[in-house]
């Protein structure tokens, strides 16, 4: 499996969630048990050796590739959910979206001082939902903070609006 192989499974839905946009589907490859492995296998690659203690899925797609490369690198794995989901005292985030406002949420006992956290979702595009969760990460004294994508879509800017906001790297697998 290479990157190339890895592109040619991942389904581009058009018209998906609304008319103009071009959906980038990770499901047609992460259901290829190749894919996935290679998938998790690259990433872990990346940050076996960045001394990560928890890794943070954002809701939903984050939660797949997100909890395998927790277990892989023997950290724990914290949900980063919208509002409402979880069961147990949290901080929220809001976030403005192109057609309206949207709300995350963690726990309020998600992290702590000695964490190294990977931050981590399916897809990059403008960077909204990531810059909240960074912001969600960054209320607790967190020791670094990492930040990953499977795709990034380069043309809509996501990476740099969250490495120039927030001054941190930001790492994706595949880039359009």
């Amino acid at each position: 499996m290479t990157l190339e192989d890895l592109k040619t499974l991942i389904r581009e839905v058009q018209d998906f969630p609304k008319e103009g946009i071009n959906f980038k589907d990770i499901t047609t490859a992460i259901k290829d048990p190749n894919a996935f492995q290679y998938i998790v296998d690259q990433l872990y690659l990346k940050y076996k050796d960045k001394g990560i203690t928890k890794v943070a899925g954002i809701e939903s797609r984050g939660f797949i590739v997100g909890a395998a490369l927790a277990y892989k690198l023997g950290a724990g794995f914290v949900l980063i959910r919208k509002q409402g989901k979880l069961p147990a005292e949290t901080i929220k985030k809001t976030y403005s979206l192109e057609y309206g406002e949207d709300i995350i949420e963690v726990h309020k006992d998600a992290f702590n001082e000695n964490d190294v956290v990977l931050l981590h979702d399916d897809l990059l595009a403008t960077g909204g939902t990531a810059k909240a969760a960074i912001d969600l990460v960054r209320e607790f004294p967190v020791k670094d903070l990492l930040v990953n994508f499977i795709i990034e879509l380069s043309f809509l800017k996501g990476k740099e609006s969250i490495a120039s906001e927030q001054n941190i790297d930001v790492d994706s697998l595949i880039v359009y």
